[in-house]
């Protein structure tokens, strides 16, 4: 089975359905049962040319129109089977005969619909996977770690929130970034690596929309890839960016998210996901940890707070002003943020310790891993705590 183009032709394929008039739920069912039908009958035969066989066993050269034809019957068969429905099967047009898929690609309209606004980010993110990834319901779940059934039952409602919408109206570029940012952010559980499948899709969306932000965010995305084999050591336990082997990082991914950056700087149209890949570049760049360039990161989070006026956003900083600066300056940017923030006790403790109060570091260090939000950042946030304990 071919189950990489399975799931590249999966949005174009819903995309068609819905601009025949069927709403979004029924053909995202439609195009599922289609797809089951595809793993089965291309199963036959040593290549994909010869997997595809119609009903008589002749070789199918057009998959998109393949899958539009089943997924198309299956919509009319589950439709003409729910008494509920008599009204809108009098509207459905007869089958369309056998043939070429039309060349029309709304997969940006349905990246839009997927990130609705009446969706909440959880349930964009798993309609997104669904819809436009082509996942299935149980690789989702897995990747999310939660059961099968919670994560069917959120598809669903996510489903008829939106099955009502139509696709002439405008969607918002920066909503489905934050939702593909979402998916990249998870990284890797289960058999669904999805930060490569959040790669997968951006790639997708640039291809379709000409936005310096959608560049912006893949080179992002890149930049953070690249560094992902040095993040970890072989135990399992996480390597802070500064100890992190540099020699391990993809060269060719930080190349790549370079040149989008740079291109899309060069528009002047500058939005937070440049701001944050431009910080990226600047790590990458660096041969050493030590000759990082700390004083023009900052600049670039004084962008980035300008942008986005984040708290998130404003504890980097202080990170960076602390390397910039020294630790003192970076605790008086520090103070001026609520101490409730995410890894804002982790920051403090790192910033005492790199001026010298080992003591209050430790203390920090110990309290930041009861906060710690997985299990690999509390056993790193331990160990720092007991290596300043044991000096």
């Amino acid at each position: 089975m071919d189950e990489a183009l399975l799931r590249s032709l999966t949005p174009s394929v819903l995309t068609v359905l819905v601009r025949r008039g069927a709403d979004f739920a029924a053909a995202e069912d439609a195009v599922q049962d289609a797809l089951v039908e595809a793993l089965r009958v291309w199963a036959v035969g040593p290549s994909p040319s010869s997997r595809l066989r119609s009903s008589r066993g002749d070789p199918i050269r057009d998959a998109k129109g393949w899958l539009v034809t089943v997924a198309w019957r299956k919509f009319l068969d589950a439709t003409r089977a729910d008494t509920a429905r008599r009204r809108r099967e009098d509207r459905v047009e007869e089958e369309p005969a056998p043939g070429p898929a039309p060349a029309v690609d709304d997969t940006l309209q349905l990246y839009f619909l997927c990130a609705h606004p009446s969706l909440t980010p959880a349930s964009a993110v798993a309609l997104t996977l669904r819809a436009v990834g082509g996942l299935t319901t149980r690789q989702i779940a897995e990747a999310y770690l939660v059961p099968e059934a919670t994560m069917a039952q959120r598809i669903s409602r996510a489903k008829r929130t939106v099955s009502g919408v139509r696709f002439d109206r405008p969607g918002d570029v920066a909503t489905v970034l934050r939702v593909l940012y979402l998916v990249f952010n998870e990284g890797y559980s289960g058999d669904v690596d999805l930060a490569a499948e959040a790669i997968r899709l951006t790639r997708q969306l640039a291809a379709a929309v000409d936005h310096p932000e959608v560049a912006g965010l893949l080179a992002l995305m890149l930049l953070h890839h690249a560094r992902r084999a040095a993040r970890t050591a072989s135990d399992g336990s996480l390597v802070p960016l500064a100890e992190q082997d540099r020699g391990r990082w993809d060269t060719g991914l930080i190349a790549e998210g370079v040149g989008l950056l740079q291109a899309a700087l060069a528009r002047d149209r500058l939005g937070e996901f440049q701001a944050q890949a431009a910080i990226a570049a600047l790590h990458a760049d660096a041969p050493t940890a030590e000759e990082t360039d700390w004083v023009q990161i900052v600049e670039w989070y004084d962008e980035l707070t300008r942008l986005t006026d984040s708290p998130v956003v404003r504890l980097n900083r202080a990170v960076a002003v602390g390397e910039a600066d020294g630790p003192r300056a970076g605790l008086t940017a520090l103070a001026e943020l609520d101490p409730s923030l995410p890894r804002h006790t982790a920051v403090a403790a790192y910033l005492h310790e790199r001026d010298g109060d080992l003591a209050t570091a430790a203390r920090l260090y110990a309290e930041a891993a009861h906060k710690a939000p997985n299990l690999a950042e509390r056993d790193h946030l331990t160990r720092q705590a007991a290596r300043l304990n044991a000096r």
